[in-house]
């Protein structure tokens, strides 16, 4: 038997010979007559032990290593020396035996979900340009699937929630099993692992001291540490923010108003406020977009205005971007900043009074509630004061699903003419319209066709077959872009040709974008700005908006005025409130 050393070495230094147990144990031997296939093939074994240690060794870098954002992927990001894989080897080594086994099982487990978490945030930068919420996301994940399913149909929901939950177990494993491994290999090599993790240590320090780089990236690094530093103080940050917003919710400037003096100058109007899904600044901004969407939006303009018509734009801060519409929509009628969802579930318990809300309190509208994208249970619509909501399934709609969109545009917008609008002898209604045919993965985009031939919606069975497939579109960037203009350019066409065919002198829109599209889209912008346009016959209506300063027609112009969201609440009912009521709006 030959000697070893204290780790368990062979005299002849070889690493593989009792590599096969944590703990340093030699192997059982063969039994006599049948040799095992270590000792039948003692070069591949060799071989197989060390390929699997070096893959080991790179699954455990690559935790350590992978950054949180697409964007950041490339080989200088793997070119790194990680100071927590130092100071955890180091950990490690100082263990004694039986203690080493487990922490290295749970060092193991716990790169496993750090290599999870930072996927999860890969896909949500990508939606959302943000990482993942420890405490209020989780909801978002259910929203995901429900987005697949409609998107690329149940069998693509199936696929992609086996393949996330397949992934995820395989990460725990594997990345338990090779912190193990290599564990147990330094354990057997304690001297040489020893010195080895003290010039990595010295090598790192030198690095930080230095400043070296490689493409301009350092080679020192301790991100991952920063990254959960960050994560601890978000979650902080979390139970922080509910105390404030609780004391925000609580200021009201118009909750002392007698109702009779509430929104005087828009008495016998018919309101209503239509948010554009995914309408963001860059239809507008962005070159590639600007020369086709810039037509669509004189055309709108040019229409409207020969149908007596006139119109004032501005822009406004969304609190997300991405995803995330109910947040915005919550913004702009609470006149709150809800920026997740902690605070959307907080003010939606409240008694806060929203925009819809103070319309009803007056007693001199029907509120209602165009809402095609809701296709379950939403006890929220009663919080938001709406008299009636008509969701996918009470708009009378038989035609196709556009992936996640349930209803076209036009089709939503023709029912509330059947069902509200269009009713003789009814008194003025305020109405919240969400038109959702511009929801990602804008594909296949419905097109406008003869308001007289909708009919039931089954017309659409036809015009969904000469959409594009959204499998195909997004494969290509620029594909997804031009798709996303295309459907943008198919609410807006919904929107003006229905205030066109249908709109009269006491007919007053307002419309918005409610956040921008995901970063496939904005290709790499940070603005959160989205366009706002009211719409009237009426010229006092404008004209209680003067002092806005916003553009003249559908667009907005570069320096146009810039609010929040959460300010337009206030602004609009001090407008459209009685002459020098004393109230206080923020100024422009």
């Amino acid at each position: 038997m030959p000697d070893t050393t204290e780790g368990g070495a062979d005299r002849d230094g070889d690493p593989a010979a009792p590599e096969e147990t944590v703990g340093g144990a030699p192997p059982a031997a063969a039994p006599p007559g049948r040799p095992g296939l270590r000792h039948r093939w003692p070069r591949a074994a060799r071989g197989v032990t060390a390929g699997t240690t070096v893959l080991a060794g790179a699954l455990v870098l690559f935790a350590l290593l992978v950054p949180n954002r697409v964007e950041r992927l490339d080989v200088g990001a793997f070119v790194r020396l990680p100071a927590e894989g130092i100071l955890l080897a180091a950990l490690l080594l100082a263990l004694p035996s039986g203690r080493r086994r487990i922490a290295a099982a749970v060092s193991g487990v716990l790169l496993g979900l750090l290599t999870v978490l930072k996927l999860v945030d890969m896909g949500f930068y990508q939606v959302l340009a943000r990482p993942f919420d420890l405490v209020l996301d989780w909801i978002l994940l259910d929203d995901a699937t429900d987005f697949v399913r409609e998107s690329f149909g149940r069998g693509g929901q199936v696929l992609a929630v086996a393949g996330v939950i397949v992934l995820f177990a395989a990460l725990l494993v594997l990345m338990t099993l090779a912190t193990v491994r290599l564990t147990g290999l330094m354990a057997r090599h304690r001297p040489a692992a020893v010195r080895t993790v003290l010039v990595l240590g010295v090598v790192w320090i030198t690095c930080v001291t230095v400043g070296v780089r490689v493409a301009g990236v350092p080679v020192a690094t301790r991100g991952t540490a920063e990254m959960l530093g960050n994560r601890v103080e978000q979650v902080r940050a979390g139970l922080r923010d509910a105390r404030v917003f609780e004391k925000e919710a609580a200021l009201d400037a118009f909750a002392k108003t007698p109702p009779d003096r509430l929104l005087t100058g828009l008495r016998g109007k018919d309101v209503l406020f239509a948010f554009i899904e995914s309408y963001g600044r860059v239809a507008i901004d962005d070159p590639a977009m600007a020369g086709p969407f810039d037509a669509a939006l004189k055309d709108g303009a040019r229409r409207l205005e020969e149908a007596g018509f006139a119109s004032r734009s501005g822009w406004l801060k969304s609190p997300v971007t991405g995803a995330g519409s109910w947040l915005a929509h919550s913004t702009f009628l609470s006149g709150l900043w809800i920026k997740n969802q902690q605070r959307y579930r907080s003010l939606t318990t409240s008694d806060r009074m929203t925009l819809t809300k103070y319309f009803r309190e007056t007693g001199d509208w029907r509120t209602v509630g165009i809402v095609p994208g809701v296709r379950r249970a939403w006890p929220e619509g009663e919080f938001f004061g709406l008299d009636h909501i008509y969701d996918s399934e009470h708009l009378g709609y038989h035609g196709p699903y556009f992936s996640w969109t349930p209803v076209p545009d036009q089709f939503s917008l023709e029912a509330f003419e059947r069902l509200e609008h269009g009713r003789k002898d009814r008194e003025p209604i305020m109405a919240e319209i969400i038109l959702a045919s511009s929801h990602n993965p804008w594909s296949p985009v419905a097109h406008m066709i003869d308001w007289d031939d909708l009919g039931d919606g089954s017309v659409f069975h036809e015009v969904k077959k000469e959409g594009t497939d959204p499998k195909e579109v997004w494969k290509d960037p620029e594909k997804v872009r031009t798709e996303y203009r295309r459907a943008i350019e198919y609410s807006l066409s919904s929107l003006t040709e229905w205030v066109e065919r249908y709109g009269d002198e006491d007919t007053v829109l307002v419309f918005l974008g409610d956040h921008q599209p995901v970063p496939t889209v904005t290709a790499g912008s940070t603005s959160r700005d989205v366009p706002v346009t009211i719409v009237a016959k009426d010229p006092k209506v404008l004209d209680r908006v003067a002092g806005w300063n916003w553009t003249d027609g559908l667009k907005p112009a570069p320096d146009a005025p810039r609010w929040g969201m959460d300010e337009f609440r206030d602004r609009f009912m001090t407008a459209y409130g009685p002459r020098n009521a004393g109230s206080v709006a923020p100024a422009p």
